[in-house]
């Protein structure tokens, strides 16, 4: 069987030497994707974000063609269920595309305690590498007996988690936080697919002290589309099973994409 690790650059196998100069590399922006059966859920969100993120970083179109072939190339070399990695950087005048694969990712079942960690990040819209904060802030958090770690900013308002997306329940619609943070490709599949659904959803600024009147919360990213959250720092929060199974059947309900047939938006 293919082995799930490998690295391509620009739609070949990468060699230790192609790796090399990546290594001290700081100044790019990625997608992550969860590969099933070679197929791939909201693959026209992840090239969006992609060549949105190449335009607001390095003032260049990134062709989405380009990314597809080279998506295409590193998941024919593995097995059906991966986890994917896409990272583009600038070399000189060019932007070169490192797919990284490995073995397809298992999310905690939850439910997750949240520190609350005052932090906001710069250029918030994109994925980026190299973001020391974030890590520095969950192995706090855990240090300090929690799972995870929640961020808000200089104004008091939630805004995400260190690698995850927060979603909120109210009793009767999906509350999306608002504030500077990232709109994750799984957020984005939801709110369409709970849009096609009927189901209510509201943008909104959500502060800690918000948190007892509301009826559930959750966690989600590429891994899953929602991991219950328990507690954020000191305001425990209900289980809300039947909000976290309306997010895991709005998110099947997003028909996954073979990247074989697939043609990047235009």
């Amino acid at each position: 069987m293919p082995s799930s690790w490998a690295a391509h650059l620009d739609g070949r196998p990468a060699s230790a030497v192609d790796l090399a100069p990546l290594a001290f590399a700081g100044d790019a922006h990625f997608t992550a994707m969860q590969i099933r059966g070679g197929r791939v859920r909201g693959l026209d969100l992840h090239l969006a974000r992609l060549r949105r993120a190449s335009a607001e970083l390095f003032g260049r179109d990134l062709d989405g063609e380009r990314v597809l072939s080279c998506l295409r190339a590193a998941v024919a070399t593995g097995p059906p269920d991966l986890s994917l990695r896409a990272t583009v950087y600038a070399a000189g005048s060019e932007l070169r595309i490192l797919v990284r694969t490995g073995p397809p990712a298992t999310p905690p079942e939850g439910p997750l305690a949240l520190a609350v960690a005052e932090h906001e990040r710069f250029l918030p819209a994109v994925k980026q590498t190299g973001e020391t904060a974030k890590s520095y802030l969950l192995r706090r958090a855990v240090a300090d007996g929690y799972d995870d770690a929640a961020f808000v900013d200089r104004r008091g308002r939630l805004s995400e988690a260190t690698i995850w997306n927060l979603a909120f329940w109210d009793g009767s619609a999906v509350v999306w936080p608002v504030a500077g943070r990232l709109e994750g490709v799984t957020m984005a599949i939801l709110r369409r697919r709970l849009a096609a659904l009927g189901v209510p959803q509201a943008d909104r600024e959500v502060t800690v002290a918000d948190l007892p009147r509301l009826s559930g919360a959750v966690v989600m990213n590429s891994w899953t589309p929602g991991v219950p959250v328990r507690r954020v720092g000191a305001t425990d929060l209900p289980a809300a099973e039947p909000f976290v199974e309306l997010l895991h059947g709005a998110y099947l309900d997003e028909p996954p994409v073979g990247l074989e047939k697939s043609r990047s938006p235009r």
